[in-house]
């Protein structure tokens, strides 16, 4: 298979596609990785990342600099023990032979403008298996507070598969946009073929740039209650114990000060801060993307700056772009008259 190197072959039956990148609090990336060591998961193949990926600077390590690797995106299977018994399982369609899973991973998502070609050889792979079903991970940001259960979201390719995943009381995603490969790749296999769903957890507007296994959790367990099987997550939530900490100590600082120092600000300052920091951190490539493409959108149709304005309310990015925004209505009047 050009551009995927095949170290095994495995037989599996039925398999279900998952694959994940590095994203917005690293949900994706941290719920596969521990699927894959959880289900002690085989590496069976790995996508040839020249055509996709290119160096962007070099490593320093102990004062000595070298260039990095290319990303890897590396293929894992697993087949469950229920299909060695000839099991069943329910999916969407119905009562079908128990199902084995692959399972993509990359460390690095490739530049979207070869986003189509790169989907097409992963989907390459899964359609020899016979793959009807992919599924992918995401965070949705919400006004939550971290240390809170976070609820899971989804939006899938078809009406009856959405049908099937309301049944695991789950919250169904129905308008905006997932953003980056985590998003694209169920709609370039949907184009492909494959149905698919995506699992998104909620992390807090004011911790966007932190990872959060926490997310990571909720999103592992959904996936167990919708596939039938067990995976242990218990690793993810001692992490997430720790970066609450992490984040509660510095809350905490702010709020009391240093030994013998007097308290830097207030409870009501520590609450503007949590509402406002989604702006003071760098927001992700892939929502100034969404934000230009509004832009692009407002400027031939005002009507559209509503959907413009709800998009940088949700980021807390309003300041940052109040001026283009206010001059798109300057514009607008211009082209009236």
């Amino acid at each position: 298979m050009e551009g995927i190197k095949l170290t095994r072959r495995p037989r599996l039956k039925n398999p279900y596609f998952i694959a994940a990148w590095p994203g917005m609090g690293e949900v994706a990336f941290k719920a596969a990785s521990c699927l894959v060591e959880k289900l002690g998961a085989s590496e069976f193949a790995v996508l040839e990342p020249e055509d996709f990926f290119y160096l962007t600077g070099s490593n320093i390590d102990n004062g000595v600099l070298s260039l990095p690797g290319l990303p890897e995106g590396k293929f894992y299977f697993w087949k469950n023990p229920a299909t060695k018994r000839g099991g069943s399982a329910t999916n969407y369609g119905g009562k079908v032979e128990a199902y084995d899973l692959i399972i993509f991973i990359s460390n690095a998502q490739p530049d979207l403008a070869k986003a189509e070609d790169y989907s097409r050889k992963i989907i390459g792979l899964a359609k020899s298996y016979g793959v009807k079903t992919a599924i992918s991970f995401a965070a949705l940001p919400q006004p939550i507070e971290h240390g809170h259960a976070p609820a899971v979201w989804f939006v899938s390719t078809a009406d009856d598969l959405n049908a099937h995943l309301k049944k695991f009381n789950l919250n169904q995603l129905l308008q905006g946009q997932i953003s980056g490969m985590n998003g694209l790749f169920l709609g370039a296999a949907k184009k492909e073929g494959i149905n698919g769903f995506c699992l998104l957890g909620e992390v807090p507007l004011y911790t966007i740039q932190i990872e959060n296994p926490r997310a990571a959790q909720a999103v592992l367990e959904s996936l167990g209650r919708i596939l039938g099987i067990r995976i242990d997550s218990s690793s993810l939530s001692a992490q997430a114990q720790v970066i609450d900490n992490e984040i509660d100590k510095l809350l905490d600082y702010l709020k009391l000060g240093g030994p013998g120092q007097p308290a830097p600000i207030g409870e009501e300052e520590i609450e503007k801060i949590k509402k406002s920091l989604s702006q003071l951190t760098k927001l992700p490539i892939s929502v100034k993307e969404k934000i230009e493409k509004l832009f692009t959108r407002a400027a031939d149709d005002i009507a559209k700056a509503g959907e413009l304005k709800a998009e940088l309310d949700k980021w807390n990015a309003y300041n940052e772009y109040e001026d283009r925004f206010l001059d798109l209505f300057k514009k607008g009047k211009e082209k009236g008259n």
